[in-house]
């Protein structure tokens, strides 16, 4: 296992509290890892013994049929009689009802529990209900640029960080593929499987989607348009005209159904002069990249959008709250805000005129602040600040710690 500091040293500051710990992420983006981490340090550094930690899968076949009572009996049976029992429960959300076998052993015995979920049901008002005050949520996401790179230097040796991105803008971050070498075809199979499973496990199975082409179109058009502000309606005239009727309250179901299964993140529009948030034209992106390679096939024109991309997932990493900037005259890509903070980002694959470079700094030049302003390109580039502007390659500003 490759540590993944950024998750587990957050979630180990929660052990021994009353909290509940939930961990929430797209399929296959390392959250049962994380507990084995978790779980090593407890017997390593906790000095915890075996028979006090459980652990349990519940989308294994062995589960499948397993109602809440019957989790709750098992689970009461193996608590230590006399010392802390350290409760593990991977994809908990397969259980019918686990929101108040949690309840109940958080409630009424001497555990400390953890629960992982890959849909919406962990988000739901039901936890709000059974577990109000007493949970924290942890998002976890695919590898980030610098966990990739440490990824890869177990098996291959690691290249330039500015020559490794265009590596990582093509075969994203999901940690299964990046265990050993595999070529880009193989990456791809198994990035489409797990995409796969969320479409037909969580989407429409769970919510008896019966028009699976239907889903399918929306979320191509959402794949190939990351980056860019849409509405339902563009979606519904776009299949329209391609002879494919579909209402606006569907779209806008699909859409809300993709980000509850945590394919898709929506990114709002933030109105800078009237400091507001606006409710039209909004952005999605991806939960990796590789995601649209997988489905739709690898183009080197949509590499900006990608890099727009990542720089957005890395900002969510670090606890920004993200939106786009909507000035006078054009946009601010990114918008991030963490407590007192704040900071502004254009992001850009290439500035190819002089023209477009002023464009890039005017509009950050716009706001007048004291917040911290980049330019983030991922060609080559002299000099480094402009006017207060800070210019930093891509590569750079993700394994950056000064953000």
């Amino acid at each position: 296992m490759v540590y993944r500091p950024m998750y587990v040293d957050r979630i180990m500051a929660y052990v021994d509290t009353p909290f509940v710990k939930v961990l929430t992420g797209v399929r296959r983006c390392g959250k049962s890892t994380i507990l084995k981490m978790i779980m090593e340090k407890l017997r390593v550094e906790g000095n915890i013994p075996d028979d006090r930690i459980i652990s349990r899968r519940y989308d294994s076949m062995e589960y499948a049929d397993m109602t809440a009572k019957q989790m709750y009996a098992e689970l009461k049976q193996l608590l230590s009689p006399t010392d802390r029992t350290y409760l593990f429960l991977d994809e908990v959300q397969e259980i019918k009802g686990w929101e108040r076998v949690v309840n109940s052993l958080a409630s009424n015995h001497n555990v400390d529990l953890y629960v992982t979920g890959s849909n919406s049901r962990m988000m739901s008002s039901e936890i709000s209900t059974y577990l109000t005050g007493r949970y924290v949520t942890f998002r976890i996401y695919t590898l980030s640029f610098a966990e990739y790179l440490k990824f890869k230097e177990v098996y291959s040796s690691v290249a330039d960080p500015r020559t490794e991105l265009a590596e990582y803008v093509r075969l994203g971050g999901f940690p299964a593929t990046h265990l050993r070498k595999y070529s880009q075809d193989e990456i791809y199979t198994i990035v489409r499987d797990i995409y796969n499973s969320t479409i037909f496990a969580d989407i429409v199975r769970r919510n008896q989607v019966r028009k699976i082409d239907q889903l399918e179109r929306v979320v191509k058009f959402t794949f190939n348009n990351v980056g860019n502000t849409f509405s339902a309606k563009s979606i519904s005239d776009y299949l329209k005209s391609e002879n494919r009727k579909i209402d606006n309250e569907t779209v806008y179901s699909y859409l809300e159904k993709l980000e509850k299964a945590y394919l898709l993140h929506r990114c709002s529009r933030y109105d800078i002069q009237g400091k507001e948030l606006l409710k039209t034209q909004e952005k999605f992106y991806l939960a990796d990249t590789s995601l649209r390679y997988s489905v739709l096939g690898y183009n080197a024109d949509t590499v900006a959008a990608s890099l727009e991309n990542i720089v957005y997932l890395e900002l969510c990493r670090r606890g920004y709250t993200v939106h786009i900037g909507k000035t006078n005259d054009g946009e601010i890509d990114f918008i991030g805000t963490r407590q007192n903070e704040k900071l502004y980002a254009q992001v850009t694959q290439e500035v190819r005129s002089e023209k477009a470079e002023k464009r890039e700094y005017h509009r950050l030049l716009e706001i007048h602040d004291n917040y911290p302003k980049y330019v983030l390109r991922a060609d080559e580039f002299a000099g480094g600040n402009y006017e207060g502007i800070k210019t930093m390659h891509i590569a750079d500003f993700l394994l950056s710690s000064e953000y």
